[in-house]
């Protein structure tokens, strides 16, 4: 099967998660990924451990699959022939270097490069963009779930703000940009030019508040805290079984509501108490209605009320740990697990692109590469003699 985008090479010269991941996405695609990396340190998530995979961080592993490493100090003469024989083969550089000055003294910064080679597609990803008051500041994921609202409103009424606890808006950045570079593509095919990206962290983040931006932006409604409840539904929550476990439940119409009252045997009482009749009547009276309801699931065990309300095809689940979570039938069946031979590891494992193609799906060449590992065979593919390639570790440039 032929990759959608097996002529495309991207250069990445990012590190972290919001970069990695954007270029992994690509690169599960079928494009040629080069991460050129700093001399003897390399990407910083290589030393973000533990949890360590012998000499490997698996925070690393998860975020570079697909991908060669090049060692380069672009500051030295011949690091920067290099990279500029390198970037003449691009289609896509990807940077996340957040200072405009420092890019302009290396003239890597867009207009500059964008004027050497105008069929690139450039993309900055960096904390704030390259414009605005904030410009040049470092960004971090936590920084950014701070100053867009996003924590004010997460966490259980009464409790402080809380962060969500993967790297969110790294990972939504990366997953926009890859979006971005896709179209600037498609576009370039039609125009023969390529453009500039500005990527930034803050900038994806506040697009998660959707609705509650569009609650305060149209209606001046600001948000509570609601926990594992849903301001808008009820009963859409987490309730415990008798055995204390915890599951959800996922009543969200009218149909399914009188579904509910019917299999748990409450379509008489609950289901017809006038407090409960419509969802606007119960968010009016959510606690008492929660109340009633987890009283009744006290009863059996969590597992059983999950399974009776899935036969009924109410929507419910088990709160699932993540060792569960990764070994579930339905986790195993859509193949989400990915499994490649690593030179030091044997296997590495990661979690799978959730792209599904019929003609060009996804595929897993490389595994999360060592630490220039293939600097010498992209230096042969740049054309540099044997003799230069032999003689470039010694001069410091690799």
């Amino acid at each position: 099967m032929k990759s959608a985008l097996s002529s495309i090479r991207v250069v990445e010269l990012a590190e972290a998660l919001a970069g990695p991941y954007c270029s992994m996405l690509l690169g599960d695609l079928g494009a040629d990924v080069i991460k050129v990396e700093r001399r003897l340190s390399g990407d910083q998530t290589r030393g973000w451990g533990p949890p360590w995979c012998g000499s490997e961080s698996a925070y690393f592993l998860a975020a570079n699959r697909n991908k060669r490493s090049l060692t380069l100090d672009y500051d030295h003469p011949l690091g920067r022939e290099i990279l500029e024989r390198l970037l003449a083969t691009a289609d896509v550089f990807l940077i996340n270097q957040p200072n405009p000055e420092s890019l302009e003294r290396r003239s890597l910064d867009p207009e500059s490069l964008l004027a050497r080679i105008p069929r690139l597609i450039y993309c900055s990803i960096t904390g704030y963009g390259l414009s605005g008051p904030n410009r040049g500041q470092a960004g971090y994921d936590i920084i950014a779930q701070a100053e867009t609202g996003v924590m004010s409103f997460t966490g259980e009424p009464g409790d402080p703000p809380l962060r969500y606890p993967v790297a969110l808006a790294d990972i939504i950045c990366g997953i926009y940009s890859s979006a971005g570079i896709l179209a600037a593509l498609y576009a370039r095919e039609k125009s023969g030019v390529g453009q500039f990206l500005d990527m930034a962290l803050f900038d994806s983040q506040l697009t998660l508040l959707a609705n509650i931006g569009s609650n305060y932006l149209n209606a001046g409604v600001m948000p509570a805290k609601w926990g594992n409840a849903h301001p808008s539904i009820v009963p859409y929550q987490l309730f415990q079984g008798r055995d204390q476990r915890y599951f959800v439940i996922g009543v969200a119409t009218q149909a399914l509501w009188e579904k509910f009252t019917a299999f748990l045997g409450i379509d008489h009482t609950i289901g017809q108490d006038p407090r409960f009749q419509t969802n606007a009547l119960r968010i009016q009276n959510r606690q008492p209605l929660v109340h009633l309801l987890q009283e009744l699931f006290l009863g059996r065990d969590a597992i059983d009320w999950v399974a009776g309300l899935k036969s009924v095809n109410i929507p419910a689940a088990l709160i699932a740990d993540v060792d569960e979570a990764l070994s579930t039938p339905q986790t195993i069946e859509r193949g989400l697990i990915v499994e490649l031979e690593h030179p030091l590891l044997t296997n590495v494992k990661s979690l799978a692109n959730p792209i599904r193609m019929s003609g060009t799906a996804p595929i897993y060449r490389l595994p999360p590469p060592l630490l220039g590992e293939h600097t010498k065979q992209i230096l042969a593919e740049l054309n540099f003699s044997p003799e230069q390639i032999a003689a470039a570790p010694r001069s410091g440039a690799v």
